[in-house]
């Protein structure tokens, strides 16, 4: 092995001049201006040792140190200022500094350039810290952030200065343009992009997750999304520098199978919201009541009525029933006691405490205000004195398969009457990972339902006209979210037109509840005149929305969303008020509750097809309002089955 070799006084000057140089634009920038001005000042001391002056032949013309340089600095910036030299000496020393200027000087102009674009580089990647607080946190993008991003801008209206922070492995710049042509106008609620991976604390720093007040994680489109929900609230509530106050955080997870992974992370400081489950539980109860879709979206957007809470004080001591008719502009739906439990439609005779909080449906938080006189007495007269009708078999029929469906037909076998009837069509090259042992399986679990699955294409007309779609009490269109988006929402669309020209064909009405993948596809869908529109992305962004807003929701949504429990219904109205008879809502509350039930609204038939008047359904009316309903006119309570 050779001896090292005796490092040199060159080596270590090399060294210390490459380890400035690391470090970065501004060490490049202070050499080469060194380098600069040590020709200016070179100059400047030969031209004054040799007593040079601007005019030859005037000795009074000498340039002196300070006027020396002052020329020199003239000739490396400006090239052009040494053709008025005179003299030989002048000139050559000018042109010596002009060349300096031209190489040296023009570097550092070069490198200060550079430099600039780069900093605009890292401005436009939204590195710099956000200094926010109280703000919304979404972490990730998907296609959901857009509904996300539109119902907070609605919500934040009455607030002062809000603000949406995101922070996606985008481009901030591309998150930027694609948020301003959906939103030109954000009203109050300024949006700040950030790019960097929610997963890295140090880019979680950037958007300071501790000063948030809500926290939303999306999950991202990929293989594993729920690895990376569960690993992004792990970041913020195990996080060395988190804040001793509980987090507010509203997590999406795909997989059932992975939820309690998800709560044993996010404990009671995050509330997570399982999509596939959501929408099979919405679709389940839509099938069966049209117009329900409405109403729930009415519910969960922030643009209309929403649910709020507020505290009982001035109702305590007093029963459920009284708090029913005492806000004329809100519609109680339940109590939530001190302790967190949520009542939802509980007994008329509840007893309600000073420190429970009422739930209610209100256009804002600020409208949900007490009645300063007593509601007027319910018409009892104009109360139909009507049984309510029992149920009967029904057969039910499912287009199309995704994932979902068979949480469908399971949320759907504990609403219908025993001996009831389901079939499914689905093609056989698409979404046939469920083999026949699978398909027997379900069929054996279903208590009131008898199961049939049929391969067919349900764009075709002569499949449907096979299957005698007129003979089912109930369609189910699904789509194919295996296809790509557009595709998958082309075939529904066609299905679609095909079940409206075999209803007009056969002068029989069709109950179509239809799911969408893309919501800009429901207005073409709205053609085929189908009941109900489920858009699966928009369906789980109002609920993550309304969930960042107030996650004691979480308990309301679980019981109207659950078997168990008091759901949302629409029946008919004759079975509540006389036929044709102007009634308040107050009477109408009175007729719900002789029945156990709560009334939140109702139902014109004559605007089932107007989107303009929400097709007809009015959520939380003004009490004092008489309407006259007819025969077919719907209200819709809440009850327990």
């Amino acid at each position: 092995m050779s001896a090292p070799t005796r490092i040199t006084w060159r080596d270590r000057l090399r060294y210390r001049f490459e380890n400035t140089l690391s470090r970065g634009t501004i060490a490049i920038i202070g050499w080469l201006a060194l380098i600069s001005l040590s020709i200016v000042l070179l100059a400047a001391v030969v031209l004054a040792l040799l007593g040079v002056g601007a005019d030859p032949g005037d000795p009074g013309s000498r340039l002196g140190l300070i006027e020396g340089g002052w020329q020199s600095l003239m000739r490396t910036l400006d090239p052009g200022t040494m053709s008025g030299d005179e003299g030989w000496t002048l000139r050559i020393m000018m042109l010596m500094v002009t060349l300096g200027g031209i190489f040296i000087v023009s570097m550092l102009i070069g490198t200060i350039t550079s430099g600039l674009e780069s900093r605009l580089g890292e401005l436009r990647k939204g590195r710099s810290r956000v200094v926010e607080t109280d703000h919304t946190l979404i972490l990730g993008w998907s296609s959901k952030v857009f509904s996300i991003i539109g119902e907070l801008i609605i919500a934040n209206e009455n607030q002062k200065n809000p603000r949406i922070v995101i922070l996606a492995d985008r481009d901030k710049v591309e998150m930027e343009d694609d948020i301003r042509a959906k939103f030109p106008n954000t009203k109050n609620t300024r949006v700040i992009c950030r790019s960097g991976d929610p997963l890295d604390m140090d880019d979680l720093a950037v958007v300071d997750p501790h000063a948030a007040r809500s926290i939303i994680v999306l999950a991202p489109a990929t293989d594993n999304p729920d690895i990376h929900v569960i690993k992004s609230v792990l970041a913020i509530t195990n996080n060395p520098h988190r804040r001793e106050s509980s987090y507010h955080i509203v997590a999406e997870i795909r997989e059932p199978h992975n939820l309690e992974a998800a709560h044993l992370v996010g404990g009671d400081e995050a509330v997570f919201v399982q999509g596939s489950d959501l929408i099979a539980r919405v679709t389940a109860q839509t099938c069966r009541q049209s117009g329900l879709s409405v109403v729930y979206t009415e519910l969960l957007d922030f643009d209309g009525a929403e649910i709020y809470f507020t505290e009982a004080a001035g109702l305590g001591g007093r029963t459920y029933r009284e708090a029913l008719s005492s806000y004329e502009d809100s519609a109680v739906i339940g109590v939530m006691r001190t302790h967190g439990k949520v009542l939802i439609n509980p007994p008329m005779n509840t007893i309600l405490a000073r420190n429970d909080k009422i739930i209610a449906i209100s256009e804002d938080d600020d409208t949900l205000v007490q009645s300063s006189s007593p509601p007027p007495k319910p018409d009892a007269s104009a109360i139909a004195d009507k049984e309510k009708s029992e149920a009967s078999p029904e057969r039910t029929l499912i287009l199309g398969w995704n994932d979902k469906t068979t949480a469908v037909i399971r949320e759907l076998d504990n609403y219908v009457a025993p001996g009831s009837e389901i079939t499914v069509v689905r093609r056989a090259d698409i979404g046939n990972s469920t083999g026949d042992a699978d398909w027997k399986a379900l069929a054996v679990e279903l208590q009131r339902q008898r199961l049939q699955v049929i391969e067919g294409d349900i764009a075709s007309r002569a499949m449907l006209d096979a299957v005698q779609v007129t003979q089912y009490h109930h369609i189910i269109v699904m789509s194919y979210s295996q296809l790509p988006i557009q595709e998958a929402d082309a075939q529904t669309l066609i299905s679609l037109l095909h079940l409206r020209n075999i209803a007009e064909a056969s002068g029989k009405p069709l109950n179509i509840v239809s799911e969408m993948m893309d919501l800009r596809n429901r207005a073409l869908a709205q053609v085929a005149r189908a009941d109900d529109f489920i858009v699966s992305d928009s369906l789980v962004s109002l609920m993550l929305s309304q969930l960042s807003e107030n996650k004691h929701l979480d308990r309301v949504f679980r019981q109207l969303f659950s078997a168990e429990g008091s759901e949302v219904y629409i029946r008919p109205a004759s079975e509540y008020v006389l036929p044709g008879r102007p009634v308040d809502f107050y009477t109408v509350i009175e007729a719900a509750a002789r029945r156990g039930e709560t009334a939140i609204g109702y139902r014109l038939v004559a605007h089932s097809d107007d989107p303009s008047r929400g097709f007809g359904v009015t959520v939380n009316p003004t009490k004092s309002q008489r309407v006259g309903f007819s025969e077919h006119d719907k209200i819709i309570v809440l009850a327990e089955d």
